[in-house]
């Protein structure tokens, strides 16, 4: 092995550098065990857009459509400790040492740089990736426009395997911070010669991941005053950039220093190919409760709005039935116009397209599709009614939910975004996405 002068100290972070406890200060540690019994603290919950509520074949263990995150019994947080220049020929004698976490950047076939991680007891680490090895705590596989999802191995899956690491504080406030890229099975990042990669403009390595992570944190916090935010990509040493020209660019955007890597309540993280909010518990506790999914859907039904038409009365099916096919009391509704009907046969303009159909109330043509109701209650903004659709799934939430992911454009393939509803991922359509929905209430 080659050093070139002393080691020098790495980061996953420029802040990170100025870690009191590298520069010989007294740091008391937060990263006390938990105690047996004890109720485990929660830094908050991924939830992936396009599953409303759970996978189509279950949530399995590290294979589910929502994880929260909660402190581990024992730390296992890394933070960089020094860095060395190889010679290539040695380097898998360098990362031989599965106990060694690292970072490995591969300069040229002559030079590699190699940051070394310590333990840090006050934080936990939590790996997301579409690996099923175990140092991976949440996989996550590619989720198809419509509601579909490639549950199993996909050969074009663009999802890295070990696509990004979440660190969390194990004191109050608990913040969270995310990372581009997670360690492999012997421990190592690797950066090769044609993954993007720097120095940083005092001494120390940066880089970016083949398809990138990004992250949008949205303005005024996940709320009722909630808007977008502007996409960025984060490094792997959690740096924010500008996106890329392309998704996989070896040319990196340019550094947005007013700007961190610390996840906030709706905070979205896209790994090219799936999306995921992240949810505080503070801000859980102002999303509806399952229950009061419920007690709203039995409101609805309670109301007994009848088709315009056929005057049969329509129900909401329960979400215990899960999406089948659509029962005889199932709602439709034209989304171009937002007129609430029972099923029937009539006003098709097929030289319009096989899904076209014609309002019977107002001769607006579009798709006539059946609701249901989103069951993922942290994907809501607020409690309020069911009174707006998704166009063109059908997908049934409050105005202001509907709204706000209306106007969230969503990264798809390598520079392209689309708006898309987040319980079943269909990209969405019309003038403003979603439509307000019109019942008519019983005749007597």
């Amino acid at each position: 092995m080659v050093l070139e002068g002393n080691p020098e100290v790495g980061s996953p972070r420029t802040s990170d550098l100025r870690h009191p406890g590298s520069q010989g200060s007294c740091v008391l540690s937060s990263g006390e065990d938990a105690q047996p019994g004890e109720e485990p603290i929660k830094y908050g919950e991924l939830i992936v857009l396009g599953y409303n509520g759970c996978l189509a074949s279950g949530d399995k263990g590290r294979r589910r459509s929502r994880l929260a995150l909660s402190r581990r019994p024992h730390a296992n947080g890394v933070k960089p400790d020094v860095m060395h220049h190889i010679s290539t020929p040695l380097v898998s004698k360098a990362l031989s040492n599965r106990g060694q976490h690292s970072i490995s950047y591969t300069l040229s076939r002559s030079h590699s740089v190699i940051v070394e991680y310590t333990h840090d007891s006050d934080t936990d680490m939590f790996q997301i990736g579409r690996s099923t090895e175990n140092m991976i705590d949440f996989v996550v596989t590619d989720t198809s426009p419509g509601g579909g999802a490639a549950e199993g191995p996909s050969a074009q899956s663009t999802i890295s395997r070990y696509a990004c690491r979440i660190l969390c504080d194990r004191r109050p406030p608990y913040i969270a911070r995310i990372y581009a890229a997670g360690f492999d099975a012997s421990s190592n990042i690797f950066l090769g010669e044609r993954a993007a990669k720097w120095r940083t403009p005092d001494g120390l390595m940066d880089g970016l991941t083949t398809n990138g992570v990004l992250v949008m944190h949205p303005a005024g916090g996940f709320s009722e005053d909630s808007a977008p935010g502007v996409w960025r990509e984060i490094s792997v040493c959690g740096n924010v950039y500008t996106l890329r020209d392309s998704r996989s660019a070896q040319q990196r955007g340019k550094l947005v220093e007013n700007e961190s890597n610390v996840l906030q309540d709706g905070s979205l993280i896209d790994l090219c190919g799936a999306t995921l909010l992240w949810r505080t518990p503070a801000g859980l506790l102002r999303a509806p409760t399952l229950k009061q999914l419920e007690a709203q859907r039995q409101e609805a039904n309670a109301a007994r709005p009848q088709c315009p038409v056929g005057l049969s009365t329509l129900a909401f099916p329960s979400p215990a039935r899960g999406r089948t096919a659509p029962d005889k009391q199932q709602p439709w509704v034209y989304v171009r116009c937002g007129h609430v009907h029972g099923y029937h046969g009539w006003g098709c303009r097929r030289e319009r397209g096989p899904q076209e159909r014609e309002c019977p109330l107002c001769r607006l043509v579009g798709p006539y599709v059946p609701l249901w109701l989103g069951q993922e209650a942290g994907l809501c903004l607020d409690p309020g009614p069911p009174s707006h659709a998704f166009a063109p799934c059908g997908h049934v939430c409050s105005e202001k939910t509907a709204r706000y992911w209306a106007q969230t454009p969503l990264p798809h393939g390598t520079h392209a975004f689309h708006a898309a509803c987040p319980f079943c991922g269909a990209w969405l359509t019309g003038e403003h996405g979603c439509v307000r929905l019109i019942f008519q209430g019983p005749l007597d």
